[in-house]
């Protein structure tokens, strides 16, 4: 079961730019994205889907090896518990992250994120070299799948979440008249939902991954029928400082 983490992200993705390419609007976005673009979403796709998960595998669990030697499968969790744990406890850990990465202290470098122009599934991991480094999936889901003695349902939750991630950086929105709107607007962050935290004018909102309630808990959260005009903020940034700020 282990195995069908990636698989599931992965299906999840090409789903999403296949429906990209064959929806006319979205293909229509597509051509405008400029070469910085896609080679700024290249890279980020690159680090997010390849990198990160070795650097996982290797030095940030031998790191936990070293910290924890006696504690590797030490927690004997459900897999429902342990689903729960990933979708629900490290979303709202998520949520900190999210609101601390708008902070002034970290806002510079998260501002590449917001250099997206456009909903556009290529877009989700458009962000600096090392910006993974300062989101809290690299260090937590690591050590839970370090300290788990059976962590399929926390893969599981893990799956979902990026699954999630990528569909809420599309535009594949779900029709407010669809049974399924009606059923998981009222606590999933939708791409619409998204769209606004992502627009020039009032992008400190909707900072939950999976999860309303927190956003809502926090009165952080920003609901509109209408999509935002514009999405994306301009900087003065160039193309290697977008990669490698402030170290370039």
């Amino acid at each position: 079961m282990q195995n069908f983490a990636p698989i599931i992200i992965f299906i999840t993705f090409i789903g999403l730019v296949g429906w990209t390419i064959t929806n006319q609007f979205a293909r229509t976005q597509i051509k405008f994205k400029s070469r910085e673009d896609w080679l700024l979403d290249g890279i980020g796709l690159t680090i997010q889907g390849i990198l990160i998960p070795l650097l996982q595998a290797t030095l940030v669990y031998w790191l936990y090896q070293y910290l924890f030697p006696n504690h590797q499968g030490y927690l004997k969790l459900s897999p429902i518990l342990t689903f729960m744990i990933s979708l629900i406890v490290v979303d709202y850990l998520y949520y900190w992250n999210h609101r601390l990465l708008h902070s002034k202290l970290f806002w510079q470098v998260h501002q590449v994120h917001h250099t997206v122009t456009q909903m556009d599934v290529l877009g989700t991991s458009r962000n600096t070299l090392w910006t993974s480094l300062l989101i809290v999936y690299l260090w937590i889901h690591t050590l839970f799948l370090y300290l788990l003695a059976d962590p399929t349902g926390y893969l599981l939750g893990v799956s979902l979440t990026s699954a999630l991630d990528l569909w809420r950086h599309s535009r594949l929105m779900i029709s407010e008249n669809n049974w399924l709107y009606r059923f998981i607007s009222p606590w999933l962050i939708l791409p619409q939902d998204h769209a606004w935290h992502h627009c020039n004018e009032i992008y400190h909102c909707n900072y939950g991954a999976n999860l309303k309630i927190w956003d809502r808990l926090h009165e952080t959260y920003y609901a509109s029928k209408e999509l935002p005009s514009t999405l994306g903020i301009t900087t003065s940034l160039t193309f290697i400082q977008k990669l490698f700020f402030p170290f370039s």
